[in-house]
């Protein structure tokens, strides 16, 4: 009887194991759909940009010529509706103004996004920090083009009555400057909800070890808290940037939309990949038309250095060893 009872029981505990092997596997296989789901759409966009973009560069454009590819990547003009030549369409120097300026805007947000969520997660009584979380939050679900709005009515003013205070010519506001503060407006809310996860995923034991050892508050939360959340913390800058090079409309509204470059100055029009793109998506066929998709590759490919760039910094400066 105790054999037959053990054997029965073996069976159930066997059946029940087979039933959640199935269920795992139905769960990964679901799993994989999804994911490969996500990747084809990535896949289809970039197949997509690049059949257009490259149109260009491989035909005579209807008799107007081929671009040069040379020419495309490092001059310094970019000229629209170039009826009689191609090679009028540069974007070398479009480059360098869209890195200038989302390094320049990251300068300005990241501090003040850290020091923020530190605020909001270590110093700020329970009320106060739930209060600027929810700010926060809204902050990051305003729309693009709420911000544009907000930089031409209001950050163009102060930019032409700041350039006027130092008698520098201004574009009525527009300039490097107003893009660069929207910008830094747009990615603030990213870099403080990430950062300030980070933060508050640092070990209690951490903090309580710094202050055992006489550390003051103060002298904790940036010695060893921020060194201890700081690869969330630069996590939260790579999205920030991510945000200021594929920004458009908000850039558009206040840049200047300069035709050529590269604009150093802070009081200097601008433009970037994006606004070069969305300026000329008013067209339907042609180069004019066409050669935004080709922007678009070189926008995705400087994302993607980027990314790259700042994943491998990320990578050596992640490792925390608390002593």
């Amino acid at each position: 009887m105790n054999s037959i009872k053990h054997k029965g029981d073996s069976i159930i505990l066997t059946q029940k194991k087979n039933k959640k092997e199935i269920i795992d596997s139905v769960v990964r296989l679901l799993f994989l759909i999804t994911t490969i789901l996500s990747a084809s759409f990535i896949i289809l966009i970039i197949i997509f940009i690049s059949i257009k973009g490259i149109v260009p560069f491989v035909t005579d454009n209807n008799g107007i010529g081929r671009v040069d590819i040379i020419t495309f990547l490092t001059g310094r003009v970019w000229l629209t509706g170039t009826a009689f030549q191609s090679n009028l369409y540069s974007v070398g120097f479009i480059i360098i103004n869209t890195l200038y300026i989302a390094f320049l805007a990251l300068m300005i947000s990241m501090p003040i996004g850290v020091l923020t969520a530190l605020f909001i997660a270590k110093v700020a009584p329970k009320k106060i920090a739930e209060f600027l979380r929810t700010v926060v939050e809204l902050l990051a679900s305003i729309p693009s083009i709420v911000y544009g709005l907000f930089g031409s009515g209001v950050i163009l003013v102060f930019v032409y009555n700041l350039a006027e205070a130092f008698n520098i010519q201004s574009k009525g506001g527009n300039s490097v400057m107003a893009t660069v503060l929207v910008l830094a407006l747009m990615t603030l809310p990213t870099i403080t909800a990430i950062s300030e996860v980070s933060i508050r995923s640092v070990g209690k034991d951490i903090e309580l070890g710094s202050l055992a050892l006489g550390a003051t508050k103060t002298q904790t939360n940036f010695k060893v808290i921020l060194t201890s959340a700081k690869s969330g913390i630069f996590a939260s800058a790579i999205l920030g940037i991510g945000r200021a090079l594929g920004e458009a409309t908000a850039v558009s509204l206040v840049a200047g939309n300069a035709k050529s470059g590269p604009s150093l100055g802070i009081f200097d029009i601008t433009s970037t990949l994006t606004s070069t793109m969305l300026e000329g998506l008013k067209e339907t066929t042609g180069i004019d038309y066409d050669i935004r998709f080709s922007v678009g590759i070189i926008l995705m490919i400087v994302i993607l250095i980027t990314n790259l760039i700042l994943n491998f910094i990320k990578r050596k400066v992640g490792n925390v060893d608390v002593k």
